[in-house]
């Protein structure tokens, strides 16, 4: 590796790219951005969607040609030799291309022959690479057998072959488990200690911006800010408290009473079974008291998520949009007003109060040989909002779409809105609502487009389809000419919800809704959630974002296709037991690694 020694790793002054925009004009990706990012340390890009992050990436990287400004990366300017940059650096980008026939070492050898990295250095290079990931036992193993989690590290492992001066991350840990995220980390890490590598990742985690010795915020293509993480979290110092809900009230309800007022706080979350909240600088005592409805708040350290929110909502009415952005309303405008009436509530077609919508009794499915859920067993309430998390490959997707009867269970008691899915998949359909992990949508198509085919997909005609698909235009904020393929990962999202509740379904399936989506987006969407089962609609959702579960109601933790905990949030914190009973992220990972444990010294 080239010793930089105090030399930048990246320079720019000034620099822009733009695209032609959607609805015609000029979209500035990146705009006007000046930076230095230093060399030997771990470098966070962070922002919402459409914040320029990926463009940048991908400038540093020589792929994409600057429209002005300069940008020099390891001291050479990009524009001018791009090549000259790409021998000397490894970028990874959020769709890794791992070729799934190809097993993990000829994926490995594969790279190594596009890196040109020498026959007599291969050795002790793979060797390092797959210790660091785990992977070595897996080298015959074809690509897409792997799990998520699994396939990142092998992208990690891939982009590393050779050793470079500078590596480029955009998002790796999208879509990946706490302890899939917690390895790639520790990866990354390690060569940052080891070997003075010079690490620029983008990413959608606060926690993971707070392990870098750097961090811009951006937001439409320019920085609103930047510094060490402890330096940037002094904006918000003063105003971070946490609130415990009422007696008889829900951490999520409270949060979607503060969160809607904006005049008072500018965010709040749930954690704990409590609500984490920022009080607006100027914010009326006595408003706040009668908001917390006479719960005393407690003042808590600032986190550099609460100076990112801070940001983004700051300048979130003043920041100019941009042509594509302007024919998008603001991303607050009106998930709060969703109101949705499940047939259930009309016709009376399922079970009513505490009698559960869903009835899971020794669910088993496999494949051949493989057992994918094993004696799974669970019940879901109308109205509730149930968790199902897991590991990648624990047999979560699997169980959702036995659930929502896409796939046959090999054995058990399925029953969904009242009917036995063993013999009337179709029917249980009719009243199930989808939003899958990957957007499923028609990207040729116009928002309203895609609207108007899957409400006639689900039976809607006429006028009750035209009123149906201008109720979920208004409701979602979306704009109906907007091209769906061309929307912003949180605009995708709403449309792919606004689709799966047309019809008013009674139960609602999420599959990793937010993944990939930034906090801003996260919070929309679940202040979208929290409304909908306010109206009843009965709510399934799998998510990688472990503080999302204090959202739900109540949790199952799955691996290896066997339930390992069931129950409220606090109660699977409690069962993780010790310094993890505070913190859903570390109770998940305890949990999983006991039961892990125990597996292994089974007899």
């Amino acid at each position: 590796m080239t010793d930089m020694g105090t030399q930048p790793t990246v320079v720019s002054d000034g620099l822009r790219k733009d695209f032609p925009a959607p609805g015609g004009g000029t979209l500035h990706a990146v705009d006007d951005i000046s930076l230095t990012v230093h060399a030997g340390q771990l470098t966070a890009l962070v922002g919402p969607d459409g914040a320029g992050k990926t463009t940048l990436l991908r400038m540093a990287a020589g792929l994409l040609k600057p429209d002005a400004g300069r940008l020099s990366v390891l001291g050479i300017d990009v524009a001018r030799d791009p090549q000259a940059v790409q021998d000397r650096i490894s970028y990874m980008p959020q769709r890794f291309g791992l070729y799934e026939d190809l097993s993990v070492q000829e994926n490995l050898d594969l790279y190594a022959d596009l890196h040109g990295v020498p026959h007599e250095v291969r050795r002790d290079r793979f060797k390092r690479m797959l210790d660091m990931t785990d992977l070595t036992r897996f080298t015959d193993r074809p690509a897409g057998k792997l799990s998520g989690g699994m396939k990142q590290k092998l992208g990690l492992a891939c982009t590393l072959v050779r050793s470079p001066d500078l590596l480029l991350l955009d998002e790796p840990s999208v879509g990946v488990d706490p302890l899939s995220r917690r390895d790639l980390w520790q990866i990354v890490q390690q060569l940052v200690d080891e070997d003075d590598l010079s690490v620029i990742v983008s990413t959608a985690y606060m926690d993971e911006a707070e392990r870098c010795a750097q961090v811009f915020v951006m937001h439409h293509g320019r920085v609103l800010a930047e510094g060490a993480p402890d330096v940037l979290r002094q904006q918000a110092r003063g105003l971070t408290f946490t609130a415990e809900p009422p007696p008889g009230m829900a951490a999520r309800d409270l949060q979607a009473r503060l969160i809607d007022r904006e005049a008072l706080v500018i965010d709040a979350v749930p954690k704990g079974g409590a609500v984490r909240f920022i009080r607006q600088r100027q914010a009326d005592e006595g408003a706040l008291q009668d908001l917390l409805q006479g719960t005393e708040p407690q003042a808590r350290p600032e986190e550099l998520e609460d100076a990112f929110m801070m940001l983004l909502r700051q300048h979130h009415q003043n920041d100019e949009r941009d042509d594509q952005a302007a024919a998008l309303p603001p991303s607050e405008a009106a998930p709060d007003k969703i109101k949705v009436q499940p047939k259930a509530m009309q016709d009376g077609g399922v079970p009513q109060g505490d009698q559960p919508v869903i009835v899971v009794r020794d669910l088993v499915r496999k494949f051949g040989d493989f057992t994918a859920v094993a004696s799974t067993s669970f019940e879901v309430r109308r109205g509730e909002i149930f968790g199902l998390l897991g590991p990648n490959g624990a047999g979560k997707t699997t169980t959702f779409r036995m659930l929502c009867g896409l796939l046959p269970a090999s054995g058990g008691h399925l029953e969904v809105a009242g009917v036995n899915l063993r013999h009337a998949r179709a029917q249980a359909r009719a009243r199930i609502g989808y939003v899958a992990q990957k957007f499923s949508l028609y990207g040729n198509l116009t928002v309203r487009e895609n609207l108007e085919f899957f409400g006639g997909a689900y039976g809607l005609r006429g006028r009750a389809l035209r009123e149906r698909v201008d109720a979920a235009l208004a409701q979602f904020a979306l704009e109906p000419q907007a091209k769906s393929g061309q929307l912003p990962g949180g605009y995708k999202q709403r449309l792919a919800m606004a689709a799966g509740l047309l019809h008013q379904p009674d139960i609602l399936f999420l599959d990793e809704p937010t993944s990939g989506i930034d906090p801003l987006a996260r919070r929309a969407f679940w202040r979208t959630i929290t409304g909908l089962a306010q109206g009843g609609v009965t709510i399934i959702v799998t998510t990688h974002f472990m503080e999302e579960a204090e959202y739900c109601d109540r949790i199952a933790i799955q691996d290896a296709g066997r339930v390992l905990a069931l129950g409220t949030p606090q109660q699977v914190r409690e069962q993780a037991g010790g310094d993890h009973a505070s913190d859903m992220n570390s109770a998940f990972i305890a949990i999983v690694e006991q039961a892990r444990q125990a597996g292994k010294e089974a007899p």
